[in-house]
């Protein structure tokens, strides 16, 4: 069994496989900062779930974009797995070629989703993942990773709006009823979710026309769900996109 670990800025998705087979995956917030001992209880209580043991785990790896939590999870897997991690890092085997200027600055989700895109779909592709922030990753007919967007995340933009003017509500993110909203939070969600929804479709429509063709669309993320049933594009939701490419990303390098 693979214990795959795939730490944000938001949430951290801790994910077990089983050969090929993901057998089930869990969200914890990152906002909470653990030792190594204690996430490792975490963790134990998770596996109690299914009922599976640590010692049926047989490799670790980890997808992070943040420093302090890819050490404690290093630790933890050297620890209590007795295994020395694979850490996803464009210094690895990927099976495809980067070309952004520098590879090193693409983040370990990144390299995730565009190897496990590639591998389900080829290419050309584009990744929508929508996290903490709204990434859009651009795959070649060739594998080769071209790039991409970054854009503020829809929890980022509605937690933003909250903060900064006092007399907007923290609101549930769903998509309301009607565009045009009867009240401050169905407003809010409006703005929020169908500027999202838009936002990607019209830079989809933007990258395709800079590739000059048509291109396989891949969701993925917390919210992938919702945009992908709102949306009128036809679109593969991939929710456990990132764990799949850590996955593949382990096999090339173990």
């Amino acid at each position: 069994m693979l214990l795959a670990i795939d730490i944000g800025n938001t949430n951290i998705v801790i994910g077990v496989f089983k050969d090929d087979r993901l057998l089930s995956h869990w969200r914890l917030s990152s906002s909470i900062t653990r030792t190594e001992d204690e996430s490792f209880l975490v963790v134990k209580l998770l596996f109690d779930q299914i009922s599976i043991s640590p010692r049926d785990i047989n490799g670790v790896v980890i997808s992070s974009v943040v420093p302090n939590f890819t050490n404690i999870y290093r630790l933890l897997s050297i620890k209590y797995f007795n295994t020395k991690p694979i850490i996803i890092s464009s210094d690895l085997k990927l099976g495809i070629k980067i070309k952004y200027d520098n590879p090193r600055m693409v983040g370990a989700d990144r390299l995730c989703n565009a190897v496990a895109a590639f591998k389900k779909y080829g290419g050309p592709s584009i990744i929508v993942d929508f996290g903490t922030a709204t990434t859009f990753d651009v795959i070649s007919k060739k594998g080769e990773y071209l790039g991409g967007v970054i854009a503020p995340g829809i929890e980022t933009a509605g937690g933003e709006l909250h903060r900064r003017a006092a007399q907007l509500p923290k609101i549930e993110l769903k998509f309301p009823k009607h565009i045009i909203g009867k009240n401050t939070s169905e407003s809010m969600q409006s703005g929020i979710l169908y500027g999202a929804l838009d936002a990607m479709e019209g830079i989809i429509k933007r990258i395709e026309k800079e590739l000059g063709t048509k291109a396989k669309l891949i969701v993925t993320g917390g919210y992938s769900k919702i945009i992908c049933m709102e949306s009128k594009l036809k679109l593969h939701c991939e929710p456990s996109l990132v764990l799949e490419g850590a996955k593949l990303i382990y096999d090339m390098n173990k």
